[in-house]
């Protein structure tokens, strides 16, 4: 089993993204929309696969669940992004499409180191 190897890039001191703050940063021409959400921490890829929407303008929410007829049952709440022009949602943690399983958008892991948040990218 061979060993990933993986690039630390810098995105900002914790300090300059607080909850519910958002950055895009570009890394080797690749956007990347980083959140703080509730003090979690995600990076992933900027642009919807639908029509390309920047995702950093998305909101970040829930989903209605499966529920009975006559039952209405929200969940998930602050681990989707919605896209701002169709409304695709994708899961913050995996990228992820909840709208299109066929689809979805990159993610990359998120350290905090020394009070930096760094993001993982594979070689």
């Amino acid at each position: 089993m061979s060993v990933r190897e993986r690039r630390r890039v810098a995105v900002c001191a914790t300090s300059e993204l607080p909850v519910g703050a958002r950055r895009l940063i570009t890394v080797d021409g690749r956007p990347i929309a980083c959140f703080n959400v509730q003090g979690d921490y995600y990076a992933i890829g900027a642009r919807c696969p639908h029509r390309g929407a920047g995702l950093i303008d998305g909101t970040v929410c829930g989903t209605m669940l499966e529920s009975d007829p006559h039952e209405y049952r929200y969940g998930r709440d602050q681990q989707l992004l919605r896209c701002p022009w169709h409304g695709w949602q994708f899961e913050l943690r995996s990228g992820r499409s909840i709208t299109d399983a066929r689809t979805g958008v990159p993610s990359y892991p998120v350290e905090v180191v020394d009070g930096e948040i760094q993001i993982l990218l594979d070689v």
